[in-house]
């Protein structure tokens, strides 16, 4: 299940046309599920008990440790999971951030 600011609920055929563009595909399931189910191409993993800590880090902490730039502020983000109680929990995190 997908969620994205204005639209907290995403179609797969949404988030096809958004990765058109820049937008970040943060996939917050943990790593095992990632290992189990299969990552989305084009997505980083970060996992929910990690979110919060990885949205405040230095850039380049962030690039190092997710091999991806870091988001700013105003940057589109897609939160994907598999059942969609985490990616609401995580754009509520990021929401608290400041990410619009």
């Amino acid at each position: 299940s997908l969620c994205a600011g204005d639209a907290p609920s995403l179609s797969y055929q949404e988030l096809k046309d958004l990765k058109k563009t820049k937008v970040l595909h943060v996939d917050v399931r943990e790593r095992w599920e990632i290992d189990k189910f299969g990552k989305i191409p084009a997505s980083v993993n970060i996992p929910l008990g990690e979110l919060v800590e990885a949205l405040q880090m230095d850039p380049t902490e962030f690039k190092e440790k997710y091999s991806q730039k870091m988001p700013a502020k105003s940057d589109p983000v897609v939160f994907s999971c598999l059942a969609g109680k985490r990616s609401r929990q995580a754009l509520s995190f990021a929401t608290s951030l400041g990410f619009s």
